[in-house]
């Protein structure tokens, strides 16, 4: 795929929760799916399905990843706008058969009400391998390097909540 082939594919569009406890620390989990020679910690993501509002995507995606159920917890914000970012070169053919060049995302901030033992990574379809609480400033450097730009985002927009 050429350079020009990629700047012609569209953004999939996809929400993102950035989950806070009571320690005002946000939930990141440990793909399955990472390099056994990279950490791949991520907050929630994930598509939107045909004919569904970010709000409801963000609710079903973070109780599909996470268990988190949509009565432990409060939206307290949502970006303004969109996030976009693009995927590395060598990901694109691999991830969504090649049809996208990235994501948008749509990202909420959830107040997590629920205790540790209510967390439940062992889904229908798991995609973490492991959880923990990380305080805000030390996600950039947890994640992906492609996605760090997205998270910095994230965190400027949600500063006034943190």
């Amino acid at each position: 795929m050429t350079a020009a082939d990629i700047a012609k594919l569209p953004y999939r569009k996809n929400v993102g929760v950035m989950v806070l406890n009571a320690d005002r620390h946000v939930w990141v989990g440990q793909r399955l799916d990472r390099r056994a020679s990279q950490d791949a910690w991520q907050m929630p993501q994930g598509g939107i399905d045909k004919g569904e509002q970010p709000r409801d995507a963000a609710l079903r995606e973070l109780e599909e990843e996470t268990g988190i159920t949509p009565d432990l917890i409060e939206i307290v914000a949502e970006t303004d706008g969109w996030i976009k970012y693009d995927l590395p070169t060598e990901l694109i053919a691999k991830l969504w058969k090649g049809r996208f060049r990235g994501q948008k995302q749509k990202w909420f901030l959830m107040r997590y009400a629920g205790t540790d033992a209510q967390v439940n990574i062992a889904t229908d379809e798991p995609e973490f391998s492991a959880w923990k609480w990380l305080a805000p400033e030390a996600l950039p450097d947890a994640i992906v390097p492609f996605k760090r730009d997205v998270y910095v985002r994230v965190l400027e927009a949600f500063e006034a909540h943190l």
